[in-house]
């Protein structure tokens, strides 16, 4: 019967598998060593792609005989040097970072909504609120702001009666409506 098949597996499929599986995984800790602590960071979306990437890669390695293992520690390698060309791209030539990195945005602050932020980040109200209620809020008057970050994670910052250090806010767009009209930068 067919659906026997789903449960079936042969000896070298299980070596194969195997030996594919420790391969990948040496020759990642290898490229990760080289490359460096950047390598499966979520800190951008080219991060975010390249963790995709290099995952679609290691189950399609391990998992079938095309591509042989080489082949995928191949295009690993490749996505790694593209990650590193990337990255120095970012860090070396600054017109060329904002091309290549989203902003972070703010989609609420002092306990308001900025509509036109989340209708551009394709976010409801009741998606900040889930985050919200993730974080243990039980009011928007405790929520300083709610930024989405270039990862498309939400941080959200707590009110409290620690003035805010406005430098960490520098690189999120429209950062001016974090500033109450009754607060002052010093």
């Amino acid at each position: 019967m067919k659906w026997q098949t789903w449960f079936s597996i042969e000896w070298q499929q299980v070596l194969g598998i195997s030996l594919s599986a420790l391969g990948f995984y040496l020759g990642l800790m290898l490229f990760t060593r080289l490359m460096g602590l950047r390598s499966f960071s979520k800190l951008s979306s080219h991060d975010f792609a390249m963790t995709v990437g290099i995952g679609s890669i290691l189950a399609s390695t391990v998992l079938s005989d095309s591509p042989s293992l080489l082949q995928g520690l191949f295009a690993v390698a490749v996505l790694f040097v593209i990650q590193g060309v990337i990255s120095i791209i970012r860090r070396k030539v600054k017109p060329l970072k904002s091309l290549i990195d989203n902003q972070a945005i703010i989609l609420m602050a002092h306990g308001e909504y900025f509509s036109d932020n989340l209708k551009e980040a394709n976010l409801s109200t009741s998606d900040v609120q889930e985050v919200l209620r993730k974080n243990g809020l039980k009011s928007k008057s405790e929520v300083f702001a709610v930024i989405m970050e270039t990862t498309g994670d939400m941080s959200v910052i707590k009110n409290d009666n620690t003035p805010p250090d406005w430098s960490l806010f520098d690189d999120i767009r429209d950062s001016h409506l974090l500033i109450k009209p009754d607060n002052s930068l010093s």
